[in-house]
């Protein structure tokens, strides 16, 4: 049985230490590991696989060691810089980053959702935005069956999201704590902010643009209207979306439960009558996509309404790119 070789390029941060959690968990065999990070948590050790890890600084030279693949979780300008240079030794780099996700040349990859898109890479592949892949994981479907015309996001996004900082932020004003911020322009705690990123030029946060072209190039739908508002709130892990769906074709309910049912990834929890939807305490920790309070829009012909909510540091970012690499090595 053929060995492979894994680095982990930003392995103290969240998502780092999540991608190690889930190769944990799913026990994956032959593989050889090493672990790197930025100057600052170099020297790091983390226990791992029942061993004890030192966290290697990432540099220039860091991929002469020959790698089959390196899932990087360390932000966009060190995908830019190290990412091309690991391609370059024909190690398969799965990026969790933004740096790589519109080129064209880069598959931009959800695995139950485009993994057939995947077989155009050039050693670099995309994970798409955490609020993003849990989208589009339940629009797939519905889209092969009744051809989706139009799609509006709101997100209420948790602050794991944002980074160590973020929840630094938001346990500090949990506790009253007299501090400066260290993530956020103004008070997560007990707050909602209408702003994840930057705002740009036409109005919009670079988060919710992220999902506007990220969704069209997922779907392989380049002029699908669909507009967002994303939305930071006070909850530690977990994000949550109104998803309002309008449709080419008629649906029923019964239809689209049925198909969500019998898709993966997804688990339906929608029973009004006993107030059963999903909610973050339910959906934190698990790797699948939840869907709740299905119903249709009676405002608008063919037009649905979901409450969508998935793990944001696994299934939005973590599991994503693992899964990524176990379907790799299955059919190539």
């Amino acid at each position: 049985m053929k060995s492979y070789k894994l680095a982990i390029v930003g392995a103290t941060g969240l998502v780092g230490r999540t991608i190690l959690k889930i190769l944990e968990e799913k026990k994956l065999k032959n593989f050889e590991y090493t672990l790197f990070s930025s100057s600052k948590s170099a020297g790091t050790e983390l226990k791992f696989m029942n061993k004890n890890y030192v966290v290697k600084e990432l540099t220039e030279i860091s991929f002469d060691e020959k790698f089959d693949f390196a899932i990087f979780s360390a932000g966009a300008e060190t995908a830019k810089r190290f990412a091309p240079i690991a391609a370059s030794k024909n190690c398969i780099v799965i990026d969790n980053s933004s740096a790589f996700r519109m080129q064209d040349d880069v598959p931009l990859i959800v695995p139950e959702v485009n993994f057939e898109d995947v077989i155009n890479h050039k050693n670099i592949i995309a994970n798409p935005n955490c609020s993003t892949i849990q989208a589009v994981v339940v629009l797939k479907p519905l889209d092969d069956k009744f051809k989706i015309k139009r799609i509006i996001y709101s997100t209420y996004q948790a602050v794991s999201g944002s980074g160590k900082l973020g929840l630094e932020d938001l346990e500090n004003g949990r506790i009253g704590a007299q501090t400066p911020l260290l993530k956020f322009s103004h008070p997560i705690y007990d707050n909602c902010l209408p702003q994840i990123d930057i705002f740009l030029i036409n109005g919009y946060t670079k988060e919710e643009m992220k999902m506007v072209n990220e969704t069209r190039k997922i779907l392989g739908h380049p002029n699908l209207p669909v507009t967002a508002t994303c939305v930071r709130v006070p909850v530690t892990n977990c994000h949550g979306e109104s998803i309002n769906i309008e449709f080419e074709n008629d649906f029923s309910e019964s239809e689209i439960k049925n198909i969500l049912s019998s898709s993966p990834g997804i688990k339906v929890l929608d029973n009004t009558f006993n107030e059963e939807y999903p909610i973050n305490s339910i959906v934190n920790g698990h790797d699948e996509v939840f869907v709740g309070r299905i119903r249709k829009d009676f405002s608008k012909k063919n037009t649905l309404n979901l409450w969508v909510v998935a793990d944001n540091l696994r299934k939005g970012a973590a599991t994503n790119a693992v899964q990524i690499l176990e379907k790799l090595i299955v059919n190539f």
